[in-house]
């Protein structure tokens, strides 16, 4: 079973246990997410089984969608509602104006300093553990992107907004520094996410849902593939030859490349397919699309992972390598 599942993940559940319970339901051995919620937000999780748990990383990379509820006026040692009030501060002053001001300030690139309470890891250990044991910890800013930012309703010190982020963005950091700039302080009372990259909360399924597919045999019909989450990724075709020598492990150039990305810059994961459009590999581009224009004999791409196994390179399909 490779692919992708669109999951709702639910309150009080971690990340981890979801991968958990779909590792037992489904009986697969590789099971992963792409990118932590939080255990008291809801929305989408990306989850990824089999082979396509080694394109997990092209996945984290993507923007994500927030649908938040923001209470004004109190701060907490967590920054949500599952944390201590530390301060309060009467909200009633403000104005929708003056909140749409503000919220218009934090678009573009910001600075965040990753919460306590999170899984980033400062000297090899997650800053959640120094939290518990009471300890504070210097964090490191870092620069995240806020797309879209839009308030959607107040409802007494109660803000409800959207937000469209880059990857690594902590909504609940977003709330508590809005609330300073406004000068009354809040925290994160609620979160949905409501887009992963590709992935939509309208289309996501929930735990139940997901075992009453597996239990009526019907699991694979909602199991989506890479070549359809992945089909705005860069990607090139290969020819016969092309597919054997990049899975043998050797560099490939122009020749062996039936068709080329629009635009690919060096460094960039690309997807590879074989001659019958399956997804057999993602590489690496050696050089830029510029740069091969200046040297077309160069090699192109390297592989980075490959997604058929040995034994399956051993029972090659028409083309000379197994589908995924």
């Amino acid at each position: 079973m490779d692919g992708f599942l669109n999951i709702n993940k639910p309150a009080g559940w971690t990340s981890h246990d979801v991968v958990a319970r779909l590792r037992s339901l489904l009986k697969v051995k590789k099971v992963g997410h792409t990118g932590t919620l939080d255990p008291a937000a809801t929305g989408v999780l990306p989850i990824c089984l089999g082979k396509a748990t080694k394109l997990a990383r092209l996945l984290t990379e993507t923007e994500k969608e927030y649908h938040a509820v923001m209470r004004l006026g109190e701060t907490t040692d967590t920054q949500d509602a599952t944390g201590k009030v530390l301060v309060r501060r009467a909200a009633e002053g403000l104005t929708e104006g003056r909140i749409r001001d503000v919220l218009v300030s934090f678009l573009g690139e910001i600075r965040q300093i990753p919460p306590m309470y999170s899984a980033v890891k400062v000297n090899g250990q997650p800053l959640y553990k120094a939290a518990r044991a009471g300890r504070e910890v210097a964090r490191a800013p870092r620069t995240v992107v806020i797309h879209r930012l839009e308030l959607v309703r107040i409802e007494g010190n109660d803000a409800t907004f959207e937000v469209t982020c880059s990857k690594g963005t902590y909504v609940r950091t977003l709330c508590e520094d809005i609330g300073e700039r406004l000068g009354v302080g809040a925290h994160l009372l609620r979160l949905e996410r409501t887009r992963s990259g590709p992935f939509r909360i309208e289309e996501a399924m929930t735990l139940s849902e997901v075992e009453t597919a597996a239990r009526e045999g019907r699991i694979r019909e909602r199991l989506l593939s890479a070549a359809l989450v992945l089909k705005d990724f860069p990607s090139i075709r290969v020819t016969h030859h092309g597919a054997r020598q990049l899975l043998n492990g050797a560099p490939i150039g122009l020749a062996a490349v039936g068709r080329l990305p629009k635009e690919f810059k060096t460094g960039q994961p690309v997807l590879v397919y074989n001659a019958s459009g399956d997804l057999i590999a993602l590489a690496e581009a050696l050089i830029g699309g510029s740069e091969r224009q200046a040297d077309p004999k160069r090699n192109l791409f390297k592989l980075d992972k490959l997604l058929v196994s040995i034994d399956e390179r051993s029972r090659p399909n028409r083309d000379g390598v197994a589908a995924f």
